[in-house]
């Protein structure tokens, strides 16, 4: 949200505004997830609370004194309530070296499905809704296990039908498949 309030907006002559301070903590904390990507999840959990925790404290009290003088119907205001809203979850990554410090994963991964939502609205059934649905999982949990989804789909097609146990539909899950 910052973002959007920084770009296009005229030079200032260097005079740095409340969006520009925002990203500046964001942008610290995101540099350190960059230094610190090749880690260990313990060796994260170390290196957040020691390095990032102290910007996510002074970006705490950064919030709660503007977050008074900002009304919240202007645009600034508006993304200082959401940060504010959004606080807990946006720590929680600090809780664990595992968790990544957004979801843009997530986000990427649904993305599809979003474009396929107006695409649903061409199902001609409730049933075939729910077969696409079930393909863009599939083809997206793929993608989460570093598979090529064509290969993938081609694979349990063939298989799936031969299955005769619980045990060999497992085999077929992304995570153990081999191709």
């Amino acid at each position: 949200m910052f973002f959007k309030l920084v770009v296009g907006v005229p030079d200032t002559g260097g005079k740095v505004g409340k969006p520009d301070q925002a990203l500046a903590y964001i942008q610290h904390l995101y540099r350190i997830e960059k230094e610190i990507k090749h880690l260990s999840a313990e060796e994260k959990y170390k290196t957040r609370q020691e390095k990032a925790k102290p910007i996510i404290n002074k970006l705490q009290q950064w919030i709660e004194k503007h977050l008074s003088h900002s009304p919240p119907s202007m645009p600034i205001g508006k993304a200082l309530t959401y940060l504010h809203n959004q606080w807990p979850r946006l720590i929680r990554y600090l809780d664990n070296g595992a968790y990544p410090v957004d979801n843009n994963l997530a986000e990427n991964a649904v993305r599809p499905f979003a474009i396929g939502r107006k695409n649903g609205m061409f199902a001609n059934s409730q049933a075939g809704a729910k077969a696409s649905a079930n393909l863009y999982s599939l083809i997206e949990t793929a993608k989460a296990n570093n598979l090529n989804p064509y290969d993938y789909l081609k694979v349990i097609f063939t298989r799936l039908p031969n299955c005769q146990t619980v045990e060999e539909i497992e085999m077929l899950l992304p995570w153990k498949v081999s191709l």
